[in-house]
């Protein structure tokens, strides 16, 4: 009897400080849906090795069996540590961002690309400033109007405008959970904070990333796929970079394969420093030690859908071979019934391709890091989205 395939998964999440546990829930969920809705079997349980958090999953999809594992890079501590600001320090976040992406041009150029992770990126903004201005306006006003009725002018003005400002400010960040005006405030200023590049925290734990999936390379597997979401794309791009500098792929261990979804690699690779990003972005897309599939969709306005994260970048080398761009296609793959309970819903729209589509098409993220196909093979001989862009607005091309 054949033995089932067997894959290592290795997922890198975006700037999320939630614990990767949420992550298996949502697995498990979307996955039991997914397997409903597509006619094959999924079964969930624990994994053989326990490094690290994470869960296995088997499979069975036309009759062909599947073993995976699944297992979270987490770097939520530093993401939970980057988001530990008061209120003035948010404020002060706001604006030296505005003045990064602004003042070096890149918020007019990163428009040319797509305007909808663009506006995603000015709402913190806009919102964190009305929020000011309708505290300050209470204030105000409350200010003016016991000035007034006591007689006692500045002197009561004053102290009432800024306690009924603080005081509002407070009261619009309890609620932050709803409207993540703070939350996406801190993951633009974490990305624009040093212009692109790595903090010293991160790199370590970059390395710390290339270093699991070398041992994990050294194992029986016979494949390693590591996905990244979100700005976990672009950390997937250099943690892999470093791998295959290092040559630590071994030419007779499992196949290594790189799952970008939702990606924001212009967001970081348009700023003035990101020279670490875009030279990794140029060597990976000459590698054959991978294969490496870029999913996104239009209607994603939080992330840059259907461009090419290497040409887009300005460093596309003549002899590129990745990523392969491809759409999941929301207005195809989701029922109109369920794009409908998404509208408007643009940050759970960026974790669907994460989750189950109910009129599924090529793009299956449960067939992909649980089915019996490799990604290479899943995707052999398709070609990049007609939609692909590959238009170069940057300006800062230097690696």
């Amino acid at each position: 009897m054949t033995r089932p395939f067997r894959r290592r998964v290795l997922y890198i999440p975006g700037y999320d400080p939630i614990p990767p546990r949420r992550y298996r829930e949502l697995y498990k969920r979307e996955g039991a849906d997914q397997a409903r809705i597509s006619g094959y079997e999924l079964t969930f349980g624990a994994r053989r090795d326990r490094t690290g958090f994470g869960w296995g999953v088997s499979s069975d999809i036309k009759g062909l069996q599947a073993e995976s594992e699944i297992e979270v890079l987490v770097w939520a501590d530093i993401v939970a540590g980057s988001m530990g600001q008061s209120i003035l320090a948010t404020y002060g976040q706001l604006a030296r961002t505005a003045w990064a992406y602004i003042g070096t041009g890149a918020l007019f150029r990163l428009m040319r690309l797509r305007r909808g992770p663009v506006l995603a990126a000015l709402y913190p903004v806009v919102v964190l400033l009305a929020q000011l201005a309708l505290a300050l306006a209470a204030g105000a006003m409350l200010g003016w109007l016991l000035a007034w009725v006591t007689g006692f002018g500045l002197w009561i003005a004053l102290p009432v405008l800024v306690a009924v400002t603080w005081t509002g400010l407070h009261l619009w960040r309890r609620i932050d959970g709803r409207i993540f005006a703070y939350y996406l405030m801190h993951d633009y200023a974490f990305t624009a904070r040093d212009k692109g590049a790595y903090p010293p925290a991160l790199e370590t734990r970059l390395a710390q990333f290339s270093d699991r999936i070398a041992t994990v390379l050294a194992a029986d597997w016979d494949e390693v796929l590591v996905v990244g979401h979100s700005s976990g794309a672009y950390l997937g791009v250099s943690v892999l970079a470093d791998l295959i500098r290092s040559g630590r792929v071994p030419q007779a261990g499992p196949r290594l394969a790189f799952l970008s979804l939702g990606q924001v690699v212009p967001m970081a690779s348009y700023l003035p420093r990101a020279n670490r990003l875009r030279a990794d972005l140029r060597y990976l897309s000459t590698r054959d030690e991978l294969d490496w599939i870029d999913v996104t969709a239009p209607g994603d306005a939080c992330s840059f859908g259907l461009c090419d994260p290497v040409a887009v970048s300005g460093v596309a080398p003549a002899q590129q071979r990745h990523p392969l761009i491809l759409s999941a296609a929301f207005t195809q793959t989701l029922s109109p019934q369920k794009q409908r309970e998404l509208r408007g819903r643009w940050f759970r729209l960026h974790f669907q391709y994460l989750c189950a589509f109910d009129r599924p098409g090529d793009y299956d993220y449960f067939a992909i890091t649980a089915g019996p196909l490799p990604l290479g093979e899943r995707f052999a001989g398709r070609q990049h989205s007609p939609a692909r862009i590959t238009r170069a607005a940057n300006s800062f091309i230097a690696t």
